[in-house]
């Protein structure tokens, strides 16, 4: 048994090693948004589907000695597609992708996953049942259950050590390297157990020996699948629900992917390693109590501290996988058909992601599966504790019947009271890819008063007011870090046009301050805030009222400054999606290329405004590591105008910025430095408030 379980356990880590290190390595593409993590889980999802099929169907079809060669050849060929990867690529895994081809993100991301890893991952995905069917054979008289939970141990130290051990010490390039190395030796550890397989006894007997036993029980119904699917689809949409929520408030990294990935691998863990552990006795009010703190949190919004808020949703997807996966243990039928049990378990996941992924965006106007997929919990919660008592006790009480349902009812209620409030003032809603956009108009009544605003997630992204349309208002007011920028700079002073670069557009707010003879470039990933900008819908119109020349580019901003050979007087960086901070934008690497499209007396301006964050500190930790003078602008909050802004403006020549003036309005504030973060690591929790 220990070799078969340390193939499953190799086989576990890598397959869940392979995928932070391949979203980390698609996230800058696509200008950092959260959709990328889930994209690429729906991938893994598919896969994992596909490799669990595979794996039921060796079982269920082929003899164990067509099996073992069916394996073995699909094995020596993933050997051979990595073998090519090495020798066209810069490494095993990291696919080259050309930003500028990319069409619709979720089918590049999807195609980009499949040529880099489509085989080795439907192999690794297949170990887990494959080999606990072979070991059946092999020793039936033994549950092979519980190489399930090794399985899953394995998960749960890849998804550890990537974000505390691999990506602080290996660039991405030795990752794909070392992982193509540890697939090897996991290739060799399956041709081992094929082996063996081909060693055991005749299948026949080995049926007849189960069946002498009991072991075989009477093939699954199609009730019984479908609850079990029902159960896995709920799990796998509240991991990457809850994922969805803590990354845009707060920053799209590995370690906020794997933190959800791991509490849902761990009740798979508890569940299936301890399987008297779950009673919905205790459980019970785990769900119910993560439920309420989860509304809690919504309904607080980003006033609520980072931890508060990674917390409170981490206990509502523990309680929700815990119920879920603890209803699975009750279900699960007899080890002879354990993998048709984890091929509907995989299609139930492979659903729930497909759900979040794809058809959110399209029925939703908002991030609304957190909402769908916790009520949904309660009332599968509700009805399995009436259908299927617990051994030992009887059904439900009426009382406790009825006050679940209240309890439900509350929860439905609660959750559609903070859908209608976030929509009050929505004149127009938009969900992408990049996140939801939405138009707010306040003050209808008040024609001199009466604004729209552009809401990006839970962040206000520009102001325009229809009866003032040429006001800066918001984070960009003439005494905002942003405007000073420009209107301080001595090329403004002097009367000499200027070239202007913007990482992120919003409603384009900063190009009022533009002057005829100017250059405006903005670079802007989100196609509807181009076209919102632009004055689709006739919300905005500081584009098309700004007499300076106007140019607006699509894609992430740090992409197509590689690209672009201009460079600018003053660039300007504010691509902030919610609150979320996007992290491949403020690394060393990253200022080490905004300097080179800087002219000798360029100045950046960056937008450091963050509720939880402390990204001054960054700023200033960059500038020492650059030798670059820098000054902090507070500009301050005077409703309804313009809103607290916290701006810091670097350059090369520190004396420009003393000549400007801009040294006497600085907030005299003294931030202590952290070290800079690199494309390889970063830490936002030393930066919490």
């Amino acid at each position: 048994m220990f070799r078969t379980a340390a193939t499953i356990l190799l086989g576990a880590f890598l397959l869940f090693l392979v995928q932070p290190l391949l979203g980390r390595h698609l996230l800058p593409v696509f200008g950092g948004s959260p959709a990328v993590w889930n994209a690429c889980l729906l991938f893994f999802q598919v896969l994992l589907l596909l490799g669990y099929a595979y794996a039921h169907w060796l079982d269920l079809r082929l003899s164990s000695r067509w099996q073992a060669i069916v394996h073995l050849a699909l094995t020596g060929a993933a050997l051979c597609v990595l073998g090519l990867q090495a020798g066209s690529w810069d490494a095993p895994l990291l696919v080259p992708l050309d930003a500028s081809s990319i069409g619709r993100p979720v089918v590049a991301i999807l195609l980009a996953l499949t040529l880099a890893v489509g085989l080795p991952f439907l192999l690794l995905s297949s170990t887990s049942p494959l080999l606990q069917a072979w070991f059946h054979r092999c020793d039936p008289g033994r549950s092979p259950y519980r190489l399930y939970a090794i399985s899953n141990i394995g998960s749960m130290l890849a998804l550890l050590a990537y974000p505390f051990g691999i990506e602080p010490l290996l660039g991405l390039e030795s990752q794909g390297w070392a992982w193509a190395g540890a697939f090897a030796a996991f290739a060799a550890g399956s041709a081992w157990c094929a082996v063996r397989l081909l060693g055991a006894r005749a299948p026949a007997a080995a049926e007849s020996s189960a069946e002498l036993s009991g072991e075989t029980g009477p093939r699954p119904r199609a009730g019984q699948m479908a609850l079990w699917m029902l159960a896995s689809a709920i799990g796998a949409s509240m991991l990457l629900a809850a994922t969805n929520q803590i990354c845009q408030e707060i920053a799209v990294t590995p370690f906020l992917w794997v933190l959800p990935l791991l509490v849902y691998l761990l009740s798979f863990v508890l569940t299936f390693q301890y399987e008297g552990l779950y009673t919905r006795r205790y459980f019970g009010p785990v769900f119910w109590l993560g439920a309420v703190v989860a509304v809690f949190a919504l309904l607080e919004g980003p006033s609520l501290d980072v931890p508060l808020q990674i917390a409170s949703f981490l206990l509502c997807l523990f309680g929700c996988c815990m119920v879920c996966h603890g209803e699975l243990v009750y279900l699960k039928p007899r080890p002879r058909h354990l993998t048709a049990f984890y091929f509907a378990v995989s299609l139930g996941g492979a659903a729930g992601g497909a759900f979040v992924t794809l058809l959110a965006p399209v029925v939703f106007s908002g991030y609304w599966e957190l909402h769908s997929t916790l009520l949904a919990c309660g009332i599968f919660f509700f009805f399995q504790r009436r259908a299927h008592p617990e051994e030992g006790t009887g059904a439900p009480s009426w009382t406790m019947r009825t006050f679940h349902a209240l309890l439900l009812v509350a929860l439905g209620g609660l959750l559609f009271y903070h859908m209608q409030a976030y929509e009050l003032y929505s004149v127009e809603a938009r969900r992408g890819f990049y996140g939801v956009l939405r138009v707010e108009k306040i003050d209808r009544e008040n024609a001199e008063q009466s604004r729209y605003l552009l809401r990006h997630g839970r962040t206000f992204h520009g102001a325009q007011y229809p009866a003032l349309r040429h006001l800066p208002t918001t984070y960009y007011g003439p005494y905002s870090g942003g405007a000073l920028a420009i209107t301080a700079h001595p090329r403004r002073k002097a009367g000499q046009p200027m070239r202007i670069g913007i990482v992120g557009l919003g409603v384009g707010t900063l190009a009022v301050y533009g002057k005829r003879g100017d250059r405006f470039r903005f670079f802007e990933i989100h196609p509807d805030v181009i076209a919102l900008a632009r004055g689709e819908g006739g919300y905005f119109s500081y584009l098309g009222d700004s007499p300076a020349r106007i140019e607006v580019s699509e894609g992430d901003g740090r992409l197509l400054l590689e690209r672009c050979s201009e460079r600018f007087h003053v660039l300007v960086l504010d691509a902030f999606s919610s609150n979320s901070v996007p992290v491949h934008l403020l690394t060393e690497e990253a200022f080490t290329l905004y300097l080179r499209r800087l002219e000798p007396d360029g100045w950046l301006a960056v937008h450091v405004t963050n509720q939880h964050l402390d990204l001054e500190r960054l700023i200033v930790g960059l500038a020492a590591r650059f030798d670059l003078g820098a000054v902090h602008l507070l500009s301050g909050d005077h409703p309804p105008w313009t809103r607290h802004a916290s701006w810091i403006i670097l350059t090369p020549d520190p004396d420009l910025l003393e000549r400007a003036g801009l040294t006497a309005l600085s907030s005299g504030y003294a931030f202590a430095p952290v070290e800079p973060w690199t494309d390889r690591k970063s830490d936002l929790f030393e930066l919490l408030r």
